[in-house]
């Protein structure tokens, strides 16, 4: 049985609203946290960054990346710029995740979930938005 024309497109859709949703959820209380809590992340993720301008810099990145990617994701618009920051933000996720792994047995309970949302960003930016965006292709 061969699917509708359009099942692509509405599975890129689902996906998109679905992980662009859950990216919002996440950077909005990193919005909220100010430039006190942009520091405390990017000291987290990058400790070598000194304290100061630098650092509340790439916190804040981190969180335009997180609110505005998931905003565009929904939306279907720069799909592919927003992809990139997602996938860039979470592999930084993921690498200061590894730390705490400390074999097989937690390796998903530990650093799974950003190394799942870089996979799902990387699949998007190859994909592209699909029919059903702003920014169709």
């Amino acid at each position: 049985m061969k699917a509708p024309a359009y099942s692509k497109d509405l599975g890129l859709l689902v996906i998109r609203l679905g992980i662009g949703l859950m990216f919002i959820c996440h950077g909005i209380p990193k919005l909220s946290g100010g430039p006190e809590g942009w520091e405390s992340l990017a000291r987290f993720a990058l400790p070598f960054l000194p304290a100061g301008y630098l650092a509340v810099a790439f916190g804040f990145a981190a969180m335009a990346a997180a609110l505005g990617g998931g905003l565009l994701l929904v939306a279907g618009k720069y799909h592919r710029s927003a992809c990139l920051a997602l996938a860039v933000t979470m592999a930084v996720a993921f690498s200061t995740k590894l730390e705490s792994v400390s074999g097989f047995h937690n390796f998903a309970d530990k650093a799974g979930w950003p190394l799942e949302l870089l996979i799902v960003s990387v699949a998007l930016l190859v994909t592209g938005p699909g029919r059903y965006a702003l920014d169709r292709e």
